[in-house]
């Protein structure tokens, strides 16, 4: 006796729709359905973030304090409030021509190469020494100095590729960056040693301080604009030495009033290496939030300064 067996029709209709267009359009709305919904976690975590550093819950409906209006700013813009501006100027890439337009090409760390294609990069043509870096995220640099280990810059470079650097600390200006690699000059010192990070915070356009730290990130003292070195950190066991006033100061603070006007509050990162002041990028949710200031006061201090008015 034959039996007959038949397959439900749901079945018989994902069969027939395999490999068409139609197939694939429901992929990848099942991606974007799934994407959506796991960003509109990122509000839940950044809440969570802030109840764990401060002890207590944000005040997000009248923010006042720095930290406060970080996290605001990072909210409003998980929420999708973000002006499509902020995630032009995070991209490392794409800032080159802000910096460009507004300074001048004479402040950019000298580009030997960029690309999306890890196997691309013509090595036999860069100098001895050089900085491979990603356009689309953070921390990600290899220094290379003499023989570089092709095979090993291409996998890690190709892992950068791979990922949306949103979805690490729900920093909102890092959705959708397409990711490229960047080949930079290396800048060294006289004596051939990595220069320091300078970190200008400024708010409405005017620079208030600035953050100096080594290669090492193991110093961390803030300086105002007449390089007084100011009593508090925000960073638990922060080590705050003085160190000597850069002799083009001024044109450092210059440089970062101009590139940030516009802007409530804006980190300007800068280099200054052999008398000469270079761009290193724009920060607008430094450490994705993860600042505690010590004394408390400072957060208080530092917030009556921004004006959230201009995150539209």
């Amino acid at each position: 006796m034959e039996h007959s067996v038949f397959a439900p029709a749901t079945s018989v209709l994902r069969a027939r729709l395999r490999d068409t267009w139609l197939h694939d359009l429901i992929k990848q709305s099942r991606a974007i359905k799934l994407r959506v919904m796991s960003r509109s976690e990122g509000e839940a975590i950044l809440l969570q973030r802030y109840l764990g550093i401060h002890g207590k819950p944000l005040n997000l409906r009248h923010p006042q304090t720095f930290t406060e209006k970080l996290f605001w700013r990072m909210i409003m813009w998980n929420r999708g409030a973000m002006p499509t501006r902020f995630r032009q100027l995070a991209d490392k890439y794409a800032v080159r021509t802000y910096v460009a337009n507004k300074a001048g090409e004479e402040y950019l760390v000298k580009l030997l190469w960029h690309g999306d294609d890890p196997y691309a990069i013509p090595f036999d043509e860069l100098p001895a020494e050089y900085v491979i870096k990603s356009s689309h995220a953070g921390g990600h640099v290899i220094i290379v100095r003499g023989e570089a280990d092709r095979d090993a810059i291409i996998r890690r470079v190709s892992s950068w590729l791979a990922i949306d650097y949103y979805w690490h600390a729900r920093e909102a200006q890092y959705y959708g960056i397409p990711p490229r690699i960047l080949i930079e000059e290396y800048l060294t010192n006289e004596d051939g040693s990595p220069p320091f990070d300078y970190k200008v915070y400024c708010f409405n356009g005017m620079p208030e301080q600035v953050l100096v730290r080594n290669h090492t990130h193991d110093i961390c003292p803030f300086f105002d604009t007449s390089w007084n070195l100011l009593d508090f950190s925000d960073e638990v066991g922060a080590v705050r030495p003085w160190v000597p006033k850069p002799a083009n100061l001024d044109e450092m603070l210059a440089l970062a009033a101009k590139l940030s006007v516009g802007f409530g509050f804006v980190r300007v990162d800068l280099y200054n290496v052999k008398g000469r002041v270079y761009f290193g990028e724009l920060t607008f949710t430094p450490a994705g939030g993860v600042i505690k200031y010590d004394p408390e006061c400072w957060d208080l201090k530092l917030g009556k300064k921004w004006d959230l008015s201009l995150d539209n």
